[in-house]
């Protein structure tokens, strides 16, 4: 599933031009993504319980901005410094949504629609601005600022979401098989050409979120909350190698090589 041009799209200014700096959506990237959002899952979850909930929340928020100050200095799609930053806004995106509800007592039935309406608030900025929503154009500093805008809200959305499902009756194993079936279904349409290539693209990258979180909850958490009981600590480390490991072979099998360019 890959996003797709834009009849009309605006001319980019060549003195302000980078190559673009989103990888291309093959199955690696939908990979790699589920398996930061579960690893952003239990990090987080790990993390709040060592150190606190306020160190936790604060060194995650230093993380995630050094890692985009990183992503943004760099003028072409880096695999390491890329894939770092979505690890960062997963931990980040997960402490958000939880810090509403654990913290401030909002209920997930609430965040859920709230960071949804976040979300649509920052397409509609983005799209407004740029006239597109499509990652094949990630070019500018600009578009790129509205992408990580849109990716930081996707991961809260997706949390939220996730939570609010395994807490409403699903359970945790429940919500992998009900975010497993959705996620079907943006791919089906746009095949079906039911849905175009932009809206299905960001449809399943916010289903990728509860999927992964899902999963990752489920194989950590005890048996008294419906999972494996295999830990925090051991599911955190055992995805951050998997995602390690795939990144790895990326950035050696296809070095600085961006999402399409033909947008």
């Amino acid at each position: 599933m890959t996003a797709e041009p834009v009849l009309g799209e605006r001319p980019l200014a060549r003195a302000h031009q980078l190559a673009n700096k989103v990888p291309e959506v093959t199955v690696y990237f939908w990979i790699i993504k589920v398996l930061t959002t579960g690893m952003g899952e239990t990090a987080s979850d790990l993390l709040a319980r060592t150190l606190g909930p306020i160190p936790a929340v604060a060194l995650g928020g230093l993380a995630l901005v050094a890692s985009l100050a990183v992503q943004f200095t760099l003028r072409r799609y880096v695999a390491w410094a890329y894939w770092t930053a979505v690890v960062m806004v997963s931990v980040f995106g997960t402490m958000a949504a939880d810090v509403l509800h654990v913290g401030l007592g909002v209920p997930y039935a609430v965040s859920t629609p709230a960071f949804l309406v976040v979300l649509a608030a920052v397409f509609a900025l983005w799209f407004v601005s740029e006239q597109t929503l499509s990652i094949h154009t990630i070019r500018t500093r600009r578009r790129e600022a509205f992408y990580w805008a849109a990716v930081l809200a996707t991961f809260a959305l997706g949390t939220a979401a996730g939570d609010l499902t395994a807490t409403v009756g699903f359970g945790y194993l429940g919500s992998v098989a009900l975010f497993a079936a959705a996620i079907c279904v943006p791919a089906l349409a746009h095949r079906l050409g039911a849905l175009g290539a932009v809206t299905a693209f960001w449809t399943a990258y916010v289903i990728t979120r509860p999927l992964g979180a899902s999963l990752a909850d489920w194989m950590a958490l005890p048996h008294t909350r419906g999972g494996l009981d295999l830990g925090l600590a051991p599911v955190t480390l055992a995805w951050t190698v998997a995602i390690i490991g795939f990144v790895g072979y990326l950035a050696v099998s296809q070095p600085g090589r961006g999402a399409h360019a033909a947008a």
